[in-house]
């Protein structure tokens, strides 16, 4: 099977998102031949080039979102040409000033998806689409959908700043429409389309599936939905806010509409894809396979850990909330005077960088260094560190050197620092954020969010009961190895692509290097080597004997 693998700012990239997951499935399916179609971000990204690729990668394209060029020669349409854009692209913004409310119908969703398909098949015939949407015609057919009667306030309101903004965040987001990979010698000689992560990295397997009929399948551990709401920060004018959220929207729903298969990587991520109008019945959980090897000897070595020591690993940033943690480990320390806390992670940016100085500075004051005389060394409970230091060199021996492994955020996707504890064999005390109660499953102590009382108190409990703490790791390693293993992952996107391609067998005959047919390129029942009548035995009329 011949499989169009589609990223953005991922694999095959060396620093791309999620690119350890891609590596895996290509190489853990090795059975199948797999076409990398690649968005990339940033100039950087490309210049750190790409990874060591398996034999079963027969291609890799690269297209860029980050540059301005090389979008095809759009500007020389002609009169029908411009007329044509118009038209659609005044019908695809007019769909998303009128979603700008959170008011969307069926109907709405029809007209944008007909103005997405009307602008793909433009830029197919006259060769590109980002000059003319950079344009003034761009900007001034966004401005009069802002402006036309039924507008919600926030669209009318827009500025001319803001129609630029908005102007330029939709350019990037529909260059795969300019792209040339949709003809019989790119994607739409693929049996299927795999896209990674919604949004534009679905958008190819979508014109794939309108020009060639390739099926979709479209897996999000993380929804692209939900994670541009939370990349939009509190300097965003409202206009450019909502536009850019009903455009996401919209694009979401299609997608969802369109995918023959969505898996999504855990249930939280499952209730935004159903908010969004998917169907139900094509909604596969598929979790994140993670390799379990590197915290084995930890998992089975459970007496190594401190039994005083509570360790939290994971980025530091606001959302962590670290400063509930310290204040919860005041009221531990307050009830067992040996407890002590391990925080191991680096900033992730400058608001990490700043966080992480904030937390330091919350430490020194909460637990001043203390000496035992007045010839001794004061030493603070609270110590932090990096990943590859000399008291933390590898994962497995950060979470091996304590009892109980904590997680604090107020905002968390899949929680892989929990199930990298549940692997060694660790107990876990976590807030209820995210996917967190699915990953856990009862082997774990769970709290609210910004409730230092209630987290002490759940760190408390597990330490001053070691035989519970036995218990609840053991259980942990035993949910995480049946479930959270690559292995797993490896085998249900195996049964997926095969489901996929018995129900949406390739339209056409196509041969291989050598002559041959293509498997799945016919029914498996055409290559029966055997005459059958027209008329099967049992419906034959039977005579039965004389009497």
């Amino acid at each position: 099977m011949r499989t169009g693998l589609l990223t953005e700012g991922g694999y095959p990239y060396a620093s791309g998102d999620a690119g350890l997951w891609c590596d895996r499935l290509v190489r853990g399916l090795g059975q199948h031949e797999f076409d990398l179609y690649a968005l990339s971000r940033s100039r950087h990204q490309e210049e750190q080039g790409l990874l060591p690729l398996p034999p079963q990668v027969t291609r890799v394209r690269t297209a860029p979102l980050w540059t301005a060029e090389g979008d095809g020669g759009a500007v020389g349409y002609g009169r029908r040409a411009r007329r044509r854009f118009t038209e659609h692209y005044g019908e695809l913004v007019g769909a998303v000033c009128a979603a700008a409310d959170g008011s969307a119908s069926g109907a709405v969703a029809d007209r944008f998806a007909n103005a997405l398909y009307g602008l793909a098949e433009l830029a197919r015939e006259e060769g590109g689409l980002g000059a003319a949407l950079r344009s003034d015609l761009g900007v001034r057919t966004l401005e009069r959908a802002c402006r036309a009667p039924g507008a919600p306030r926030t669209a009318r309101e827009a500025r001319v700043a803001d129609l630029l903004t908005v102007t330029g965040h939709l350019e990037r987001a529909l260059r795969p429409l300019s792209l040339d990979w949709y003809g019989e010698d790119a994607l739409g000689a693929a049996d299927l389309c795999h896209a990674t992560s919604g949004g534009p990295a679905a958008l190819p397997g979508l014109l794939a599936r309108h020009f060639c009929g390739v099926p979709l399948l479209v897996t999000e551990f993380g929804v692209h939905l939900r994670a541009h709401y939370l990349g939009q920060g509190p300097g965003v004018a409202p206009a450019v806010r909502a536009l850019l959220a009903a455009f996401h929207g919209r694009l979401a729903t299609e997608i969802y509409r369109r995918a023959e298969i969505l898996t999504p990587g855990n249930a939280h991520a499952r209730r935004w894809q159903e908010r969004c109008g998917a169907d139900r019945a094509r909604i596969r959980t598929v979790y994140p396979g993670m390799a379990a090897d590197g915290f084995t000897e930890a998992g089975e070595s459970p007496d190594r850990a401190d039994p005083h020591t509570l360790v939290w690993v994971g980025r530091v940033e606001p959302a962590k909330d670290l400063v509930s943690l310290l204040h919860a480990f005041a009221e531990v320390r307050r009830r067992e005077p040996g407890a002590r806390l391990r925080i191991v992670g680096s900033p992730g940016g400058p608001e990490g960088t700043a966080y992480l100085g904030h937390c330091r500075a919350l430490a020194a004051q909460l637990f001043p260094d203390e000496a035992e005389g007045a010839h001794a060394v004061g030493c603070n409970p609270v110590s932090f560190d990096e990943i590859g230091s000399p008291d933390a060199p590898t994962l497995p021996e950060v979470y091996a050197s304590g009892a109980v492994v904590v997680l604090s955020s107020v905002v968390e996707g899949f929680p892989t620092g929990l199930i990298e504890a549940m692997f060694c064999g660790r107990a876990t005390v976590s807030t209820d954020a995210g996917a967190v109660v699915e990953v856990i499953g009862g082997t774990g102590l769970v709290v609210p969010p910004r409730n230092p009382r209630a987290l002490a108190d759940a760190c408390v409990a597990l330490l001053r009961d070691p035989e519970r703490r036995a218990r609840l790791g053991a259980a942990a390693r035993a949910r995480a190895l049946e479930l959270f293993t690559v292995e797993q992952n490896v085998a249900a996107f195996h049964g997926i692509y095969l489901e996929i391609v018995s129900h949406c067998p390739v339209r056409r005959d196509l041969l291989d290097a050598s002559g041959a047919p293509l498997p799945f390129a016919a029914p498996a029942e055409s290559h029966v080597p055997a005459h059958w009548p027209a008329t099967p035995t049992w419906a034959l009329p039977t005579t039965e004997p004389a009497r």
